[in-house]
């Protein structure tokens, strides 16, 4: 009986399996249909899966001047923040990290608010790593920005940051700041590298309102910033189809979970010629919106 239960379970297994690399082998060959049906692509209304930039100053607002496109703002997912009472049961004392490694704005700002809701006073000689620039100068909002304390990667990717982190592996004990449930490209090469790091969950992430946009056909191109967002598309439209719709991920999880879902990528970002999404956009546009 047992000798047929174990049978029974293997042949289970072995269909589990086979249903998933069905799954996938649909899913790349939609990819690769769509890939046909969007390339090269002129794009009129961009959909863009973060806040409004405050300033008119922004590049994204240059950009729809200079190729004479139409930009909408609007953020996929919302973030919750984890608060102290919730962040307490992960058992990290902050007072054991002597540098941070930081990948989003987010990040930035809910490592902070944690330290001042566990009333934890940052040390001034804590160290910083960056993924790009942008989030090491958005450090000036929390710091006194000194260029011996933070680092950020040359051109955006993660294989740049590790460039800047392996002089001191050796010496420091990292924090990484992540959202709950979500994957990262950080991790993975921290822990191929041996590097003593620790994850700590500092908010979480949850699918925005999208009804007025899934669908809609308006919009030639929906740029997303994390794995997220595609996760609130499907969870508003199960059924929802490419089509003739640009897509734009940033980091390789996100890219990922694109295709994973069947969907093609045109546009993608950091590379080492487009360490920015908007850097990517401007060479997307430069080529098609002639």
């Amino acid at each position: 009986m047992a000798k047929a239960t174990k049978t029974a379970s293997k042949k289970e297994t072995t269909s589990v399996t086979a249903g998933k690399a069905g799954d996938k082998k649909k899913a790349e060959v939609a990819s690769k249909e769509t890939a046909k049906a969007v390339a090269g692509k002129r794009l009129k209304h961009i959909l863009i899966s973060q806040p409004k930039p405050e300033s008119e100053k922004s590049p994204y607002y240059d950009l729809a001047r200079k190729y004479d496109v139409k930009l909408t703002f609007h953020q996929f997912i919302k973030l919750e923040p984890f608060s102290a009472k919730e962040f307490r049961k992960q058992k990290i004392e902050l007072a054991e990290f002597n540098a941070v490694i930081l990948n989003s704005r987010n990040a930035v700002d809910h490592f902070f608010r944690i330290c001042e809701e566990m009333k934890f006073k940052v040390s001034q000689e804590m160290r910083y790593f960056c993924i790009t620039e942008a989030v090491a100068l958005y450090l000036q909002k929390f710091i006194l920005y000194r260029k011996r304390k933070v680092f950020f990667s040359a051109d955006g990717s993660v294989d740049g940051l590790m460039d800047v982190l392996a002089k001191y592996k050796d010496s420091e004990k990292f924090l990484l700041p992540v959202s709950e449930n979500s994957k990262n490209d950080i991790s993975p090469s921290l822990i191929q590298k041996k590097f003593n790091f620790v994850e700590a969950i500092v908010y979480k992430t949850v699918p925005n309102a999208m009804e007025p946009f899934v669908g809609n056909k308006e919009y030639d191109a929906m740029i997303l910033f994390s794995p997220f967002g595609v996760e609130a598309i499907l969870s508003t439209d199960p059924d929802f189809k490419q089509g003739g719709v640009v897509f734009g991920g940033f980091g390789n999880t996100t890219q990922k979970a694109l295709e994973e879902a069947g969907f093609s990528v045109e546009i993608k970002a950091p590379v080492p010629n487009a360490p920015s999404m908007v850097a990517a956009l401007d060479k997307y546009l430069a080529a098609f919106n002639k």
